[in-house]
């Protein structure tokens, strides 16, 4: 598919896909006889991948070495696995904390909802 699909596809603007095929997120994209991309349905899932990760904030020097070590392939799922494994804490982490943020904030509410249900019953 060309560049403009898979942006629509993808949910990813044309210059963002330049962007990540420059620094290396998206290496090899096929090219046809006129030199435009033409994108798979690989490349889609890995869009994927990477759009995930970003949402999860993960660093983007941190997926762009992901993306070195999955272009070199067989060999080096351990040290992909041990860049996921870090992630995934950091983001337990990040869910905890956010947790207990979100735990203070309805206990705050409770408290205004009680003085309210105080007020309209005297």
């Amino acid at each position: 598919m060309n560049i403009n699909e898979f942006s629509k596809r993808s949910g990813l603007s044309q210059h963002t896909l330049r962007y990540y095929e420059k620094i290396g997120l998206l290496p090899d994209i096929a090219r046809n006889g006129s030199n435009h991309r033409q994108y798979s349905e690989r490349d889609m899932v890995w869009v994927a991948f990477i759009k995930r990760l970003k949402e999860t904030n993960m660093p983007l020097a941190d997926i762009q070495r992901y993306a070195v070590l999955r272009e070199q392939g067989a060999g080096t799922e351990p040290e992909r696995r041990q860049l996921l494994r870090e992630h995934a804490q950091k983001l337990e982490d990040t869910i905890r904390r956010e947790q207990e943020h979100l735990n203070r904030l309805n206990e705050k509410i409770q408290f205004y909802e009680k003085c309210r249900d105080n007020k309209q019953s005297a």
